[in-house]
């Protein structure tokens, strides 16, 4: 229970997982202890893992200002100390109130001196999409620290519902809300502007596989093209072009069947792979061994994807 509100919402309309049901239970999973993540790293043919929240998610919806900046400081401080003895194998993600104005900014630049390679930003806010002029001192933040974005929703969360008002059956809901949500982002992002205004920024789509990238690319490519100024102070370049210039990236799953359309369509420059550990959709402890062993994909793809590209969105060394 935080701020008097169930973590993640247990039922209703877009109910989230029961958090009993939330972590694997393949034989063996230990990611209690770092020394336990590392184990199971090892046991997944993983060098490095980018650790991103479970319950943190809940900050940006946290409305006591006060409360949500002390939430986000503990929870950075901790995931810093978790990661801190690995040697660099496991880097954190930080959170941050991002709708509570100069202390996100404040606490996403004390993230970046923590270590934190990342900074996580839900796909839609409760007060305002993520093309609201208000954001741009963050994002213009985000870019002074050479802190990319990762954009992650999670049902039950207390954010705008986008399409699963209709299922209160966390399954289905699941279904609904990760494409959705990243859909929901990616236009905001893309159509309002953003990486015009701050075209150094970097963001990852994150979750929902990468599939639906081509489809939904195109799909913004053709508004673009037939009504694109309709949005004021929106896009200037074609969809496209910010893939090209390495402001959107996203995350695929190992077995995704459309992986090699996706390459052949867009390229491999923009795809990372993601593992979902510890989670009950991931596939660990063989979610490398799918990718690594997938044939349909070229060598350098597949490096791409399994590790280079990840290196430079977030700069790993």
């Amino acid at each position: 229970m935080i701020e008097g509100r169930h973590y993640p919402q247990d039922n209703g309309p877009g109910a989230g997982c029961p958090p009993q049901h939330g972590i694997s239970k393949a034989p063996g999973i230990n990611c209690a202890t770092a020394d336990g993540v590392l184990a199971d790293a090892d046991r997944d043919h993983l060098d490095t893992m980018v650790l991103y929240p479970s319950v943190g998610l809940c900050v940006p919806s946290l409305e006591d200002p006060a409360f949500a900046a002390g939430f986000a400081r503990l929870y950075n401080e901790w995931i810093a100390d978790f990661c801190a003895p690995t040697n660099g194998r496991l880097r954190g993600v930080g959170v941050t109130p991002i709708e509570h104005g100069q202390v996100a900014i404040d606490i996403m630049k004390e993230a970046n001196e923590l270590g934190l390679v990342a900074t996580l930003v839900p796909p839609a806010l409760k007060s305002r999409n993520l093309d609201h002029a208000d954001l741009d001192p963050f994002y213009a933040a985000a870019v002074e620290q050479g802190m990319p974005l990762g954009i992650h929703g999670a049902p039950g969360m207390h954010l705008p519902k986008i399409g699963v008002d209709r299922f209160t059956n966390y399954i289905q809901v699941h279904c609904i809300s990760f494409p959705f949500d990243q859909m929901t982002a990616m236009t905001a992002l893309v159509s309002g502007g953003v990486f015009d205004r701050h075209p150094r920024l970097r963001v990852a789509f994150l979750e929902a596989g990468v599939g639906w990238v081509p489809f939904f690319v195109d799909r913004l490519h053709e508004h673009y093209e037939k009504r694109g100024d309709w949005i004021d102070g929106g896009w200037r370049r074609d969809p496209h072009d910010y893939l090209r210039a390495g402001n959107v990236w996203v995350t695929c799953e190992p077995d995704e069947p459309i992986l090699p359309g996706v390459i052949d369509v867009l390229g491999d420059d923009f795809i990372m792979f993601a593992s979902d550990y510890p989670h009950w959709d991931g596939e660990w402890p063989e979610s490398t061994k799918q990718l690594r062993t997938r044939t349909d994909i070229g060598e350098q793809s597949r490096n791409k994807i399994a590790g280079l590209n990840a290196q430079r969105f977030y700069e790993l060394n």
